[in-house]
């Protein structure tokens, strides 16, 4: 639940603050975009944070813990990376588009491993998983506000 209050408070704090004068904010699109990158900031960071990264790296599907490909730890830093540096392309125009349409791939491409923890029961910091609905649901806000952030 915090990537959506990550994404929703951001995004309103960013309106106002384009609504109180600050031109780089004004405007639904730009405030959207600073939503996004607060959200991915907070998500990018929790994967290099003790305990996380090892919780995160259990929500990789078994299929993709095998050897000979990518440790789930690698995957966890891989994805984290992309998210930080989505985050800051955000905050640039020029990249913004491109960095909102790429995050909302990488989401899509991260959701397999959301339906196999959910699926497997894989808790995170010792919470139950979030329902696979509820999961769906989140996620398809998440790329959806991306895909309005690129266009």
């Amino acid at each position: 639940m915090a990537p959506l209050i990550a994404l929703v408070a951001g995004t309103v704090i960013a309106r106002l603050l384009g609504i109180a004068g600050i031109d780089a904010l004004d405007g639904m699109r730009p405030a959207l975009r600073a939503g996004l990158a607060v959200m991915f900031t907070v998500t990018g960071v929790v994967h290099f944070l003790p305990g996380w990264r090892d919780d995160l790296a259990a929500m990789i599907p078994p299929a993709l813990a095998r050897p000979g490909l990518p440790g789930p730890h690698l995957l966890v830093t891989v994805t984290g990376v992309l998210e930080l540096g989505g985050a800051v392309a955000l905050l640039v125009p020029a990249a913004a588009p491109y960095a909102a349409a790429g995050l909302a791939l990488l989401m899509a491409a991260m959701f397999p491993a959301n339906v196999s923890a959910a699926r497997r029961g894989v808790p995170l910091r010792g919470r139950p998983p979030t329902p696979l609905p509820l999961r769906t649901v989140l996620q398809a806000v998440f790329i959806g506000a991306a895909v309005a952030a690129a266009l």
